[in-house]
């Protein structure tokens, strides 16, 4: 076992104290970014990286617990990595499926998944949808699982089902036209009835949003770390809430 380093956990505990008086975001998204670049730097296989990272899901969801924040949404799989290496990808949805029915088991967390779940595998939308469903009635942090999601298809899919749904009332095209606005395509998204996310992190020095919460993201606060997810501390998710509240929200740009 580890032995805690006393410098360090002293840090830790000034940090956390340092967020008294702030606020703090009530939905936190996380981009889980670096898991291959941290298995390259050990020359180990990319496999091993996202199971490291996949290790590191049910801390950071314990640290959000800590501080009050209802929504968690952890981007584990995009629609651009649907075209990765048909054996890597086959290795990561074995590896998406497992902790997500992990996290199922423990009965802390209520699992949503989000997505383009047409695109995935019959198999994995199974054990999703069952991990879901096992967790509907908890009554705890909820945490939107991510998997073949992409901002722009979340849109598309949005404005898709709209339309189909009011077709079916017999709406006429003008009518829909009017219908169309921010709020009502809002109802059709994935997070629908969901606070958009006040803070996004992203992990291992990439800064840019790669079309995550592209549409919830308006106002979002955006906090880049340098750790590639797998070395992602308590200490770092405690800074990005610090950086957050010392920030000054401005609504209109």
């Amino acid at each position: 076992m580890a032995v805690a380093n006393p410098i360090y956990s002293a840090y830790e505990r000034r940090l956390f104290r340092q967020l008294r008086d702030k606020p703090l975001p009530r939905h936190v998204g996380v981009m889980l970014d670096g898991n291959r670049r941290w298995a390259k730097l050990r020359g180990a296989h990319s496999t091993e990286g996202h199971q490291a990272g996949a290790d590191n899901i049910a801390n950071l969801l314990t640290w959000c617990e800590e501080v009050g924040v209802e929504v968690v949404t952890l981007w584990l799989l995009s629609t651009d990595n649907l075209s990765r290496d048909p054996e890597e990808l086959d290795a990561l949805l074995r590896i998406i499926e497992k902790v997500v029915a992990e996290l199922a088991e423990t009965r802390q967390w209520r699992i949503n998944p989000v997505g383009a779940l047409d695109l995935l595998p019959e198999a994995t939308v199974e054990r999703l949808r069952a991990a879901a469903e096992a967790t509907n009635d908890v009554d705890g942090l909820l945490v939107n699982i991510a998997v073949g999601y992409g901002g722009r298809r979340e849109i598309a899919d949005a404005v898709r089902a709209l339309i189909k749904d009011h077709a079916t009332q017999g709406t006429s095209i003008e009518e829909l036209a009017d219908f169309i606005d921010v709020e009502n395509i809002s109802e059709y998204l994935y997070t629908k009835g969901q606070p958009d996310p006040d803070l996004v992190i992203r992990t291992s020095g990439e800064q840019r949003i790669s079309g995550f919460l592209m549409w919830q993201s308006a106002h979002t606060e955006f906090y880049f770390c340098e750790a590639y997810w797998p070395d992602f501390r308590r200490v770092d998710f405690l800074r990005a809430l610090r950086a957050y509240g010392e920030r000054h929200r401005r609504y209109g740009g």
